[in-house]
């Protein structure tokens, strides 16, 4: 307030003398009038005069010069520049109601919900880890039971019987496959070795005048021979892919399904046991509880035993049905491309890969092309 009252007192009239000293200065009504209206001035338009400052238009300065008595009278608004000056300290004295507390509180609550999903989750995975442990302490004893002939187990002996002619048969199609890839291999050298002995020949048919028939009736008959040998290393290679198919997809899909269903029979027999010993102890409350927790658990288990036991008879029975066809057609196959080839029938070679819808790839298919390489 003070400093309002001296920016007014600095627009009055000073007086100067010609010697360019000031005067006393007397007891002025002008300041008089300002210092009482600056004191009527309400706290809003106090507030407005702070910030803004007084306005300079309605000032004047007024001096004198130094050989006379005139007075100039110079209007402030032809003067540029900034009239007000910035007060740093003001906007701490207005205070923001309500925006520290909110972001605050906003801030605090973020935390706690983060804290609450990190508990939530720590939470899941230690039941999640309670129940593993749990789950597979029951099921290795009752495995460890069963193997020193202590405990009881669920035996169906019709599906048990499927189960292992299935594993059996499996592994003697293994060695079949195994033993179909061999006479691939060696069959695939000895064609080579006759396609090298027939471009041999051939070449001695040119260089050899007196032996050039003998050596071009051999090189025709490599070539032949290494024809129809490329015929049937097709129906081969298309008898091996087709039990591949069959061993290590079909039955191996089956197999998994087993693995399920033997794990599912273990888990059964282990709630049973466990139910079996609970029915036998007192009952109390607490027992009560717990026999009912283990009842529902073993319906559970039971519900899933039999899914997947229902799971494996379908499965073992649509095996067999397409293991038949299958084998079938491919037994067919593979006795009329070998009867034809080595009977030396070309015709009736060609004609059972047609039968079956083999399509022979031409020579060097396999091997890249010469940008490829590049």
């Amino acid at each position: 307030m003070t400093d309002s009252i001296m920016s007014k007192a600095a627009t009055m009239e000073i007086p100067i003398n010609s010697n360019g000293d000031t005067g006393t200065l007397p007891e002025d009504d002008s300041l008089e009038q300002a210092a009482k209206l600056q004191w009527s001035l309400d706290e809003k338009d106090l507030q407005q005069v702070m910030v803004s400052g007084p306005n300079l238009n309605e000032t004047s300065i007024v001096s004198g010069g130094y050989g006379g008595a005139a007075e100039g009278i110079i209007p402030t608004s032809s003067i540029k520049g900034p009239a007000v000056r910035y007060n740093a300290e003001f906007n701490k004295r207005i205070p923001v109601k309500g925006l520290g507390s909110n972001m605050h509180h906003s801030s605090s609550s973020s935390s706690m919900m983060a804290e609450e999903a990190t508990r939530g989750v720590a939470v899941e995975k230690l039941e999640t880890v309670k129940k593993w442990g749990l789950n597979t302490y029951k099921c290795t004893k009752q495995m460890i039971s069963e193997r020193f002939g202590r405990g009881s187990r669920t035996v169906d002996l019709e599906l048990e019987a499927q189960i292992e002619v299935l594993r059996d048969t499996k592994r003697k199609y293994e060695n079949v496959l195994r033993l179909a890839r061999a006479l691939t291999n060696h069959f695939y050298n000895m064609v080579q070795t006759q396609h090298a002995l027939g471009d041999t020949f051939a070449d001695l048919s040119q260089k050899s005048p007196e032996l050039r028939d003998e050596f071009g009736y051999n090189a025709e008959t490599q070539k032949l021979l290494c024809k129809n040998g490329e015929t049937l290393l097709g129906a081969v290679n298309f008898f091996v892919s087709s039990i591949n198919t069959l061993v290590n997809k079909t039955m191996e899909d089956t197999l998994m399904t087993i693995k399920m269903y033997e794990s599912a029979r273990l888990e059964f027999d282990a709630y049973r046991s466990d139910l079996e010993e609970l029915s036998l102890g007192p009952r109390d409350a607490v027992a009560m509880a717990r026999i009912e927790a283990a009842q529902q658990q073993y319906q559970v288990q039971k519900d899933k035993y039999e899914r997947l036991r229902s799971d494996v008879i379908i499965k073992l029975k649509f095996l067999e049905e397409n293991k038949v066809k299958v084998m079938h057609k491919q037994l067919l196959l593979f006795h009329n491309a070998i009867s034809a080839y080595f009977a030396g029938n070309q015709e009736q070679l060609e004609q059972t890969l047609k039968q079956f819808n083999i399509k022979l790839r031409p020579p060097g298919a396999d091997k890249p092309s010469w940008l490829e390489e590049q």
